[in-house]
C-alpha cells in the first residue's frame, strides 16, 4: 500500500504519547504523577451529565443538523454577547466534535501549496502539524519568555506578505499560559488593516481562565476583523468536558456554507446527546467554571513557586490557561531528555517544549489541572533527581 505522501507531514502530538507511556508505567505498579496531559482534574458538573443521560432517554439517538442543533447553536451565540460582548448570529455558529475540528477546518481551507500561514511558536503542536499537511509554508510568531510568552506585534506584521493567508493567535496559550495583552492586540489588528484578505483564527478554548484581575480580550471586539474572523472556543477546559469532544467556531458568514460541507464530508454531525449537555452547560449554573478557575489559581501559585526554587530551573508567572512552562537550560538537558528522564526515573509526567515547536526548546510543560498535593510531591521529585545528576 502507498498512502498519499502529503500523510508524511502530519505530526502528532506528545502528550498523548506521554499520557499512553505514564498509563502503561502505571500499570507495571509504578506510581505516576501526570502533570502532561492537558484537562482538568475535575469530573464533568452533575447536571451536565444528567443532560445527556435524559436526551438519551428522551431518544435524542440520531443525527442532528450538520452545523448543531439550533437551541445549542442559539445558546452558543448568547455566550459570545453574554462573555465577550459581541453579537453573533446563530447562523455562524458551528458545532463540531472537540476544538480540534475548528482549526483543521480553517487551516485546511486557506493552506495550500504556495501559501503561508503564520502560527504561534511555542505552540499547539496541531497548528504546523496540519500546516505542513496542506502544503503549506508554516511560518513562525515567535512567542519570547521575556515578554511572558507574547510576541512583538510588529515582527508579526513584517512576516506578512502577498501569499500569507491565515494567522493564527492563541491566548490564553497552550503550552505557555501567555496572555496577548491589549496593546499587542490593538497594534496586531491596526496593522492587519493593510492586509484585508488575510484572514485570522483567534484560538480562544482558555478564555474563561484567566487570572490576576485580567478580564479576556477577544478578537472577536475588534470591527474591523469581523467579516474575517473565526473563533475557536469550546466546552473541554471550562466545564471540564475533554473526553465529551465538543467545540465550536464563530465564523463570517461568507464562509459558513463552506464550513457546512466540511462538517458533512468529516463528520456528518456532532454526537446529539453530547450537545444536549453541552446546552446544560450553557444555560444551567456557572459556579462550578468559577470553583474550578479559583482551584486552578491556586495551583499555580505554588507550582510556580515550587518551580523556581529548582536549581536550573526559572518560571514565568503563567496568566491563563493551567500550563507552567518553566525555563529549564539551567539544568544542561536538553528538553526531551530531561522530560524522559523525569517520567523514567521520578514517575512524573510532563511534555518538552519541542513538542509545541523548536522554539520550545530549553522548556518543559507542566499542567497543574492535579492536585496542590500532586503537584508538591512531583516537584519535591523533581528535586531530588536534579539534586543527584
Amino acid at each position: 500500500m502507498k498512502p498519499a505522501a502529503n500523510l508524511r507531514n502530519l505530526g502528532s502530538e506528545t502528550a498523548f504519547a506521554v499520557l499512553a507511556r505514564a498509563t502503561e508505567l502505571a500499570a507495571q505498579g509504578r506510581d505516576i504523577i501526570n502533570l502532561g496531559i492537558g484537562q482538568p482534574d475535575f469530573r464533568t458538573p452533575d447536571h451536565v451529565v444528567e443532560a445527556a443521560i435524559k436526551a438519551l432517554r428522551d431518544g435524542h439517538h440520531g443525527y442532528t443538523p450538520a452545523p448543531g442543533i439550533p437551541a445549542l447553536r442559539a445558546a452558543v451565540a448568547a455566550d459570545v454577547l453574554a462573555h465577550r460582548g459581541v453579537e453573533v448570529s446563530p447562523a455562524q455558529v458551528m458545532v463540531v466534535p472537540g476544538g480540534k475540528m475548528t482549526m483543521f477546518f480553517a487551516i485546511l481551507m486557506f493552506g495550500e501549496p504556495g501559501a503561508e500561514i503564520l502560527y504561534p511558536n511555542p505552540g499547539f503542536p496541531i497548528y504546523e502539524s496540519m500546516i505542513r499537511y496542506t502544503g503549506a509554508k508554516p511560518v513562525a510568531i515567535a512567542l519570547e519568555e521575556d515578554k511572558g510568552f507574547s510576541f512583538d506585534a510588529d515582527h508579526v506584521l513584517e512576516q506578512i506578505n502577498e501569499r500569507t493567508r491565515l494567522i493564527i493567535v492563541n491566548s490564553p496559550a497552550n503550552p505557555t499560559g501567555g496572555v496577548i495583552d491589549d496593546a499587542t492586540l490593538d497594534r496586531l489588528v491596526e496593522g492587519l488593516e493593510a492586509w484585508p484578505e488575510v484572514a485570522v483564527l483567534s484560538d480562544e478554548i482558555y478564555a474563561r481562565l484567566v487570572y490576576d484581575g485580567i478580564e479576556h480580550r477577544s478578537l472577536l471586539t475588534y470591527p474591523s476583523l469581523r467579516d474575517r474572523l473565526i473563533l475557536l472556543d469550546g466546552w473541554s477546559k471550562t466545564y471540564a468536558m475533554t473526553g465529551w469532544r465538543i467545540g465550536y467556531g464563530i465564523w463570517p458568514q461568507a464562509l459558513v456554507e463552506t464550513v457546512d460541507k466540511l462538517i458533512v464530508n468529516a463528520n456528518s454531525c456532532t454526537n446529539a446527546a453530547t450537545q444536549h449537555a453541552a446546552l446544560a452547560a450553557l444555560e444551567g449554573p456557572q459556579d462550578c467554571v468559577e470553583e474550578m478557575r479559583l482551584a486552578f489559581d491556586a495551583r499555580r501559585k505554588a507550582i510556580v513557586e515550587l518551580l523556581n526554587d529548582l536549581p536550573g530551573v526559572r518560571c514565568q508567572t503563567p496568566l491563563g490557561a493551567f500550563y507552567a512552562f518553566p525555563n529549564i537550560e539551567g539544568t544542561g538537558r536538553n528538553a526531551k531528555e530531561l522530560c524522559s528522564a523525569l517520567l523514567e526515573d521520578c514517575g512524573v509526567a510532563t511534555v518538552h517544549g519541542t513538542s509545541f515547536g523548536a522554539m520550545g526548546e530549553g522548556f518543559l510543560r507542566f499542567s497543574y489541572a492535579a492536585s496542590t498535593e500532586n503537584i508538591r510531591q512531583a516537584v519535591e521529585r523533581i528535586g531530588a533527581y536534579l539534586g543527584k545528576n
